[in-house]
């Protein structure tokens, strides 16, 4: 499988990096591609794939092209290219792009619009995706295949991605958001931020990891932790009576609604 990414950004290397690391492809099977050198220089020297400048070349013998630019230049990158992209797949992690638009641009509807997230960068991000009506099963495969060497990956319908997107597309900021406030209050609490730190990253980690096994459902291994007025029920106190899930519901309901506006 040979993929061509127009776009040679953070994403591109960090999946790029994963395809070559998972065996998924050589390096030699992949090219890079961007306007700017020290792009192209640093997708090089990650990922030890080729790079060019020039996009009608990189994408003339490709079977995936993955489309991995700014939204707000996609269709001005994608124009002089309309025409070109009947011999592959197309791929794009452009967020907000739909499948409407980039089959009008790119003329083809063998096309798959993904929302990945930058948990990629290091290898455990979480992707979902949609496929137009040409995309055929082996495409599908080898979307899995791609998305699978950078993290999770599911299929979905179209109208669920912007929901995606809202959830684990922008969820890494609130992640780090939960994160910041976390040590803050350690550091409030007397302790050094470094160790405030290191030990709210590894009870994020641990207890992440305790879902992801299936030790139990997050209520479940709530409740297992918290002793009645305990140290830990009265910190749950607090966090009820600024109803933090409603707070997370509202969160994740105005980037879905914004990530719609966007696509519009």
């Amino acid at each position: 499988m040979k993929i061509t990414f127009i776009g040679a950004g953070k994403m591109a290397t960090a999946m790029a990096g994963g395809i070559v690391e998972r065996g998924v492809c050589a390096p030699a099977d992949i090219i890079g591609t961007d306007v700017l050198p020290r792009a192209r220089q640093a997708f090089s020297d990650a990922t030890g794939c080729q790079t060019m400048e020039e996009n009608h070349a990189a994408i003339a013998e490709a079977d995936v092209i993955i489309l991995a630019v700014k939204p707000q230049v996609a269709q001005m990158v994608l124009a002089p290219l309309n025409g070109h992209f009947h011999h592959a797949l197309v791929v794009s992690i452009a967020a907000g792009l739909t499948l409407r638009s980039l089959i009008e641009w790119c003329q083809t509807n063998r096309v798959v619009r993904v929302m990945p997230n930058t948990p990629a960068l290091v290898g455990l991000g979480a992707s979902a995706y949609a496929c137009a009506d040409g995309v055929k099963q082996a495409d599908r495969e080898a979307v899995e295949q791609i998305l699978g060497a950078i993290g999770v990956v599911a299929c979905m319908d179209e109208v669920h991605l912007d929901a995606v997107t809202g959830l684990s597309g922008s969820g890494p900021a609130y992640v780090f958001e939960f994160i910041q406030a976390m040590i803050d209050g350690g550091v409030a609490m007397g302790l050094d931020a470094e160790s405030a730190k290191t030990l709210t990253v590894q009870t994020l980690a641990g207890a992440a990891e305790m879902v992801s096994r299936g030790l139990g459902t997050p209520d479940e291994l709530r409740k297992a932790v918290t002793s009645p007025n305990g140290t830990t029920a009265a910190g749950l106190e607090v966090l009820a009576e600024g109803d933090l899930r409603g707070l997370m519901a509202h969160v994740i309901k105005r980037a879905t609604e914004r990530s719609l506006e966007l696509g519009s």
